[in-house]
């Protein structure tokens, strides 16, 4: 939910309201709550309530900075042990994330765009870079879906066939280059619709 930007940055929700979406008992929505506010993607405001917090300029630097460092080092691990399984499983990822574009299905490319990162993240099998990448995902996930629901599914960063091509290849350095231009083109989405108000 938080991570497709099913909650709006801002957006408040009861722990009890969480457990009715996801009809599951108050236990389990308390321990993901503290999870999710220990990792930056929940505030509790008190009264039994939680807020998506809203990304700011500063905070998304941050993140930018981090993904920018961490997800093209482990396109190029990925690049290094990628097998013709992993490059099939990234293709038709890939395939599915386009069919949403030709859709304008915006929670479907955010779907299919986290998918992809993450499949390529598995396959560099670097545990703790994982959840680092999976932390900033919840950090950034509202604010993209808002950015991609105002825009729609024009003009939106897709370097995913030039690192399934730089995969096949077992060519770290364009694995790298690729993620890390797909990176940029989102945060300067981002950076853009911060400024101009979110």
């Amino acid at each position: 939910m938080i991570l497709f930007g099913e909650l709006s940055p801002g957006q408040a929700v009861t722990i009890q309201g969480f457990a009715d979406m996801l009809s599951v008992g108050m236990t389990p929505v308390r321990e993901a709550i503290r999870r999710l506010s220990a990792e930056g993607a929940l505030t509790f405001l008190g009264n039994r309530r939680v807020q998506v917090p809203q990304l700011t300029l500063s905070e998304l630097e941050e993140v930018a900075y981090v993904r920018l460092m961490v997800e093209p080092k482990m396109a190029a691990l990925a690049a290094s042990r990628a097998v013709q399984a992993d490059i099939d499983d990234l293709t038709r990822i890939d395939e599915a994330l386009n069919a949403t574009i030709l859709r304008g299905d915006t929670r479907g490319y955010q779907e299919h765009n986290y998918r992809f990162h993450k499949r390529l993240s598995e396959i560099a099998d670097a545990p703790i870079l994982l959840t680092m990448a999976n932390t900033l995902w919840m950090r950034m996930g509202p604010s993209l879906r808002v950015v991609r629901g105002r825009n729609g599914t024009s003009n939106l960063p897709d370097m995913h066939q030039e690192a399934i091509a730089a995969l096949a290849g077992h060519d770290q350095d364009a694995a790298a280059s690729a993620i890390e231009r797909d990176i940029a083109q989102g945060i300067a989405q981002i950076r853009e619709a911060l400024l101009t108000g979110l």
